[in-house]
């Protein structure tokens, strides 16, 4: 069984195209128009083993969050979709990620209900086009539409760039820890028998 997904989003900001594929290499395309998000995604496919194609259009012209946000909001659908009823899986991920002076820490829960906490004091200003209060928006919308339980901290300060790298590669050891199939699990991992 392929646990993929492929999803497009069209509104009068953006324009997103988005295909998944769980159980990948990191293969695939970024195209965003926000460089940075593009880098930012490219670690995300090759630290959570996702195949990950992204093309992306939208009105730069006003800033990266439109882009920034729906990107996430397509990726969390589709996360959603390729999981379907989650059999099988671990469930619960985590991961503790150094980034130089920086290190950020993630726990996931592939709960079915979208929560996100964050701690993350990021200095004011924009790295390759993102702005950093963008950190909070991208995991939001994706803990939102990928029904996920998320708690998030950048647990040491530093650099901006590696700070929000530390908290992306932390979120996709996490994933990729929790969406991965348990040979153990014969069913859905819950007592209530759905997630």
């Amino acid at each position: 069984m392929t646990r993929s997904a492929e999803i497009t989003r069209e509104t009068r900001e953006t324009s997103v195209k988005l295909s998944l594929t769980l159980d990948g290499t990191g293969a695939g395309k970024r195209s965003t128009g926000v460089g940075f998000l593009d880098h930012m995604l490219d670690l995300l496919a090759r630290h959570g083993r996702l195949d990950l194609d992204v093309k992306v259009s939208g009105d730069l012209e006003t800033g990266g969050h439109h882009t920034v946000e729906d990107t996430a909001i397509v990726l969390g659908q589709a996360l959603d979709e390729a999981l379907g009823d989650r059999a099988g899986i671990y469930r619960y991920g985590d991961a503790i990620v150094p980034m130089d002076e920086a290190r950020a820490m993630c726990a996931i829960d592939v709960s079915g209900r979208p929560y996100l906490r964050i701690a993350a004091e990021l200095p004011p200003g924009a790295t390759g086009g993102f702005d950093h209060e963008l950190l909070e928006e991208f995991f939001r919308a994706l803990a939102n539409n990928a029904k996920l339980t998320v708690h998030l901290e950048v647990q040491a300060a530093g650099n901006a760039h590696h700070m929000i790298e530390a908290a992306f590669k932390a979120f996709a050891r996490a994933l990729r820890a929790a969406i991965a199939i348990d040979p153990t699990e014969p069913g859905i991992p819950s007592t209530k028998g759905v997630l």
